[in-house]
């Protein structure tokens, strides 16, 4: 087993054609033996947080996007966020971000959002995407992806439109045997 990718992002490489990972980025928030699970963060949907939690929350017009967090428990809601002082018990998936822990902690992030909160940054997932055991060390060996380190600003800085692209370049750069500087004598390559 590869050691723990908790904290990477997965990039799917050019030849992945799955139609549910095609030019996805996944942030990997458990990796085990008994396998892994992440969410996909650059596929906004088309409906607002305040639209897609009108019925369960009292929230002010927001314009954050829910994103589609992946093919599995599609009904399912996944929070990340950055507010630490909500998860006693949780380490951060890199510093400075979590994952909603509990159902509590999911509705706190969400009072902190209608409240206003200007040191909250936070994400709203539907769904997530899994792996059985040993299965993302397969697709990884497959060269299905490409991994590199999570920095909480890439997911809420990095627009999601733009995120496989940047990170596509930073993973493959990472693992570049021979360096790719400029040099004024290209003759000497």
């Amino acid at each position: 087993m590869l050691k723990s990718l908790k904290g990477h992002f997965l990039v799917a490489s050019r030849k992945l054609n799955d139609l549910n990972f095609y030019r996805s980025v996944v942030l990997i928030v458990e990796h085990n033996e008994q396998g892994a699970t992440g969410l996909i963060v650059n596929r906004p949907s088309s409906f607002s947080v305040t639209n897609a939690l009108s019925k369960y929350f009292d929230l002010p017009k927001l314009e954050d996007m829910v994103f589609m967090g992946g093919p599995v428990e599609p009904n399912g809601m996944f929070a990340l966020h950055n507010a630490g002082d909500l998860e006693k018990a949780q380490e951060p998936i890199v510093p400075g971000l979590f994952m909603g822990s509990s159902p509590d902690v999911f509705e706190q992030v969400i009072w902190r959002i209608s409240e206003g909160d200007p040191h909250l940054d936070f994400r709203i997932f539907f769904g997530c995407a899994g792996w059985a055991p040993m299965q993302l060390e397969s697709e990884i060996n497959r060269m299905d992806w490409l991994h590199t380190r999570t920095k909480a600003e890439d997911i809420f800085e990095i627009d999601a439109y733009d995120i496989w692209d940047v990170l596509l370049k930073r993973a493959m750069e990472e693992r570049r045997f021979l360096p790719q500087e400029e040099t004024a004598h290209p003759e000497w390559n």
